[in-house]
């Protein structure tokens, strides 16, 4: 293969002139005909590694992928690009479906797009079979293992499809999230002949990280958007009820917002996901049911107004903000009710069709990521660094692009503190959970403490001028740092770590970081999202050409991202091109749009230019 093939088809078709890290490696590989698996972080350009090379091989590729609306976002893009690419989904008419397999049969579509449930259909797998088909990728792959977040069983059709085809094709899979266990169950169900595999790294430098404890989580949430003005975002809330009661109170605050959850009737879902992604409404406030594979660029900003249950959900559903490159903020608001609700879903859990062994075996490892979960809210050190080393990454000590590495903090001794907590523990026998602990050592007199006699215990009422918070963070501390071990079961509950000998009888000193007392100030979010703003160069230039960008969107109902994405504006407003071939050196300029917007984008900055005269 011609070396400046892959390159020729990355600045015809994208636009960019060089490839990011670890994609031309993905291509390589694919084109010398070996499989390949990539674990890149969303954001990093996946679609890419198997899109360059679909145009570069005789015959068609097939992408796999879960959901229509990513189906409908890619295939979008791709056409816009002058890339001949269709789907297939429940979404089409019968008439629309005839047309996409004409325009096979007729050499018209290099890349087709999907449902996995499709693959084995008698009438499509027929008329593939006589197809020539170069590649088979798997996009979402974590989808295939059931202990990936989001285990589909239709992806376990894709081996048998595969295998029903007269030769076999190259196989490709890709996803943002997989562990070891994951990689190795992606390999092995797919089958894949001896692939690379290709981790490039979990770090999104845009990305902006911030744990909030609120007194009032909405009261949070509106600061967070009063300083995100005219920006789009995404609100995670974990139930149907919050989802709701959320939108309902910040449309209320005027705020363009809708919201999106599994409870929706079909239309209200697809009509509000419509009004989100074409940015009439910038904001939605959805359960997780929303967002894989919703490949919306502009988006700024992602609020989780309550905590998930697992590090994968948090960084898929977070990296879906800043994907075009530019700053954004990942936010989450912690509640210790977030873990009960997170703990309630864990248990009626269940897996259709599981037997009784595998589900129980789910359950521990979700109670196990919950508290790997609670920690990332509950630690002072670098949040990037948690996220990282939890992946299994390198990680700072100090990013300094994260509310804990811009928060100021004091050094303070815990050791009498951390005492008296582990001496409750072993006093009430190491068999109840933090609730009942704290409640103990603040004096309390409810029911069931009374009824446990635990008013008698040396350990009653000694912690009672310290704030139940307070005792908390120090539990969470100290069972980071292995003094105290919480236990995964339904009911976790409190035992001595290996270091609580340590300090109760070894002199051990602890100490403990935690953030020192100061006024209430605008937070680091709004700073970063107002630095970055104003970074911007010929800013009055930039709203233009996204005035622009939004009108040549409305005529071609496609989202205005399509068209270009902030980036490329960004860019324009560096570069102020003034002919065809300056236009083409933009990022994210390539021949098809050159030819379909060069002419409207170019006439607009001149006439910027010479108002500036």
């Amino acid at each position: 293969m011609d070396q400046g093939s892959k390159h020729a088809v990355l600045k015809q078709y994208f636009g960019y002139d060089t490839f990011r890290e670890g994609q031309e490696f993905l291509i390589d590989t694919i084109l010398s005909g070996q499989d390949a698996v990539g674990v890149m972080p969303t954001g990093a350009g996946k679609s890419i590694c198997f899109q360059v090379p679909a145009m570069l091989m005789d015959g068609i590729t097939l992408v796999v992928s879960p959901l229509i609306s990513l189906m409908k976002d890619q295939v979008g893009a791709l056409t816009q690009s002058g890339v001949p690419a269709a789907f297939i989904n429940s979404s089409l008419s019968s008439a629309e479906y005839r047309e996409v397999l004409f325009d096979i049969r007729q050499g018209q579509c290099k890349i087709l797009y999907i449902a996995p449930e499709r693959l084995l259909a008698e009438g499509f797998l027929s008329f593939i079979r006589e197809q020539d088909i170069a590649m088979v990728t798997v996009d979402e792959a974590h989808c295939v293992s059931q202990w990936g977040q989001d285990f589909r069983p239709s992806y376990l059709e894709i081996d048998r499809f595969v295998k029903s085809l007269d030769s076999r094709p190259i196989l490709s899979a890709f996803t943002a999230t997989a562990t070891e266990q994951v990689r190795r169950d992606i390999v092995g169900l797919l089958d894949l002949n001896e692939p690379e595999v290709l981790v490039t790294g979990f770090d999104r430098k845009n990305l902006y990280f911030e744990v909030q404890k609120p007194p009032k989580k909405l009261d949070a949430l509106l600061a967070i958007l009063a300083d995100h003005p005219d920006k789009s975002g995404i609100i995670y809330c974990a139930t149907r009820k919050n989802v709701e009661e959320v939108c309902e109170k910040i449309c209320a605050a005027g705020y363009p917002a809708v919201c999106y959850h599994a409870g929706l009737p079909d239309a209200v879902r697809k009509k509000n996901q419509d009004l989100f992604i074409f940015d009439e409404k910038p904001i939605v406030v959805a359960t997780n049911a929303f967002g894989m594979g919703i490949d919306k660029s502009n988006v700024s900003f992602v609020v989780h107004y309550n905590m998930p249950g697992d590090m994968e959900s948090y960084y898929q559903e977070a990296g879906r903000a800043g994907r075009d490159g530019e700053p954004a903020d990942c936010i989450l608001l912690y509640s210790g009710q977030d873990v009960r609700t997170q703990q309630f879903f864990i248990e009626n859990s269940d897996r259709e069709g599981g037997d009784p062994e595998t589900n129980a075996l789910l359950k521990q490892r979700d109670r196990q990521r919950l508290k790997d979960m609670t920690f990332y809210c509950h630690t002072n050190d670098c949040l990037r660094g948690y996220m990282l080393k939890y992946f299994g990454e390198d990680a700072p000590v100090c990013c300094d692009h994260c509310g804990n590495c811009q928060t100021q903090f004091e050094i303070l001794d815990i050791t009498i503190e951390a005492q008296k907590i582990l001496s409750c523990i072993k006093r009430t026998g190491q068999r109840f959970g933090i609730k009942v602990v704290v409640d103990t050592l603040r004096g309390s007199k409810n029911q069931r403490i009374l009824g446990l006699g635990f008013d008698k215990l040396s350990t009653y009422n000694i912690m009672a001028d310290i704030s139940e918070k307070r005792i908390r963070d120090i539990i969470h501390y100290l069972a980071m740092e292995g003094f105290i071990h919480i236990t995964d079961d339904e009911y976790p509950v409190m035992r001595f770590g290996p270091r609580a000998r340590d300090v109760l009888f070894g002199g051990e000193r602890i100490e403990m970081k935690l953030p020192k007392e100061r006024e209430p100030a605008p937070k680091s979010t709004g700073g970063k999202t107002k630095a970055s703003a104003e970074a911007l160069e010929n800013p009055g230039l930039f709203d233009r050409l996204r005035n622009l960008r939004g009108r040549l969107a409305a005529e071609q109902n496609v989202p205005a991202y399509v068209v270009f994405s902030n980036a490329a504006l960004t860019d324009m407003c560096r570069r102020l091109p003034k002919n065809n071939s300056e236009f083409l050196e933009v990022s994210g300029v390539g021949k098809a749009k050159l030819e379909r917007y060069g002419e409207d984008f170019l006439h607009e900055i001149q006439d910027w230019l010479k108002a500036q005269a």
